[in-house]
């Protein structure tokens, strides 16, 4: 997968859109508010990556987090956090970034975040580890890096991979994938890339990257969401990993 096809999709004017509109009616999920709050004191100094328009980075500090860096690869998202972030007078610091290339230096943060299944849209498995191992590196001995993936174990899904896996075996795939597990699929707000992963995949890359797994679970056995938050996303796998000391 091309990752300027990928970027280009959160260029799309109704991409951006709609992801204001979640920063603004969505806000932060029940799950998301159980988690954070869990592991995270509102003195840390956090990091939050894929932040979009500020969804998760503005809700934080509504809780009274106050020391938070968002980055995010596509600049019209970043151009829209900012925007927001000035009516809301955040002192979030909003910035173009690339999780593969985190320029910033060895433990400068207290823990990190990539939520809404974004660390699953960096297209090839090779550069989603980098990008774990880049986490791994600017977080401090100890810290938490908390993320959502799908999970391709989900019964609901089962018949569609069970056809995948027969294109694979035949190689008739979509040409553009790299990786089993991955989607490239027309939506209403254009095509979007997206790898499903199983639990064993996750852990194999933690393990890889350095990182200690303190735990996992779906959303739905986290809390109960509001039906706003259950159109804007489907059911993802929460995922807490630890740097050790």
């Amino acid at each position: 997968m091309d990752a300027d096809t990928v970027r280009n999709y959160y260029a799309n004017t109704e991409v951006v859109d709609h992801y204001m509109k979640a920063t603004s009616s969505v806000g932060l999920w029940a799950s998301e508010k159980e988690i954070f709050t869990r592991y995270f004191n509102k003195e840390d100094k956090l990091l939050e990556l894929g932040t979009g328009t500020g969804r998760i980075a503005f809700g934080l500090e509504r809780l009274g987090y106050k020391n938070l860096t968002g980055i995010e690869l596509s600049k019209d998202m970043v151009r829209e956090a900012q925007r927001i972030g000035k009516i809301l007078k955040t002192k979030a610091i909003l910035r173009k970034g690339d999780a593969t290339k985190l320029k910033f230096p060895d433990n400068s943060f207290d823990g990190a975040i990539f939520g809404f299944n974004g660390l699953m849209q960096i297209p090839g498995r090779e550069n989603r580890v980098t990008a774990i191992r880049e986490i791994f590196r600017v977080i401090i001995p100890g810290a938490y890096f908390i993320f959502t993936t799908h999970d391709r174990n989900n019964p609901k899904r089962t018949s569609y991979w069970k056809e995948q896996k027969r294109l694979w075996d035949e190689g008739s795939q979509d040409p553009r994938l790299d990786d089993f597990g991955d989607r490239f699929e027309s939506t209403p707000l254009g095509d979007l890339y997206i790898h499903i992963p199983v639990p064993e995949e996750i852990r194999e890359d933690l393990k890889a990257s350095g990182f200690k797994i303190d735990g996992d679970a779906l959303r739905s056995q986290i809390a109960k969401e509001s039906p706003v938050v259950e159109e804007f996303s489907d059911e993802c796998r929460f995922w807490i990993a630890r740097k050790p000391q």
